[in-house]
């Protein structure tokens, strides 16, 4: 049937809870950017495409929109 074990619970390295955290935090933002960056994409592609912007204008909306939602971000 079942075992009955007697000991602690956890075996291996003990958490590092530091690097945990930082690793985190780093996935989070830049998933946050990614996010951002994709939306501006998105938006300048349909500006491009869309109206009579173009390449050279859906390339500023672009950046426009990166900048912005990075400032927005912090």
């Amino acid at each position: 049937m079942s075992e009955h074990h007697t000991g602690p619970v956890e075996v291996g390295a003990p958490m590092n809870y530091a690097e945990h955290e930082k690793t985190y935090n780093l996935f989070l933002s830049a998933t946050k950017l990614g996010t951002i960056a994709l939306c501006a994409l998105m938006i300048a592609m349909a500006a491009g495409f869309f109206t009579t912007a173009g390449f050279f204008g859906g390339f500023i909306v672009f950046v426009v929109l990166l900048v912005a939602g990075t400032i927005i971000l912090r």
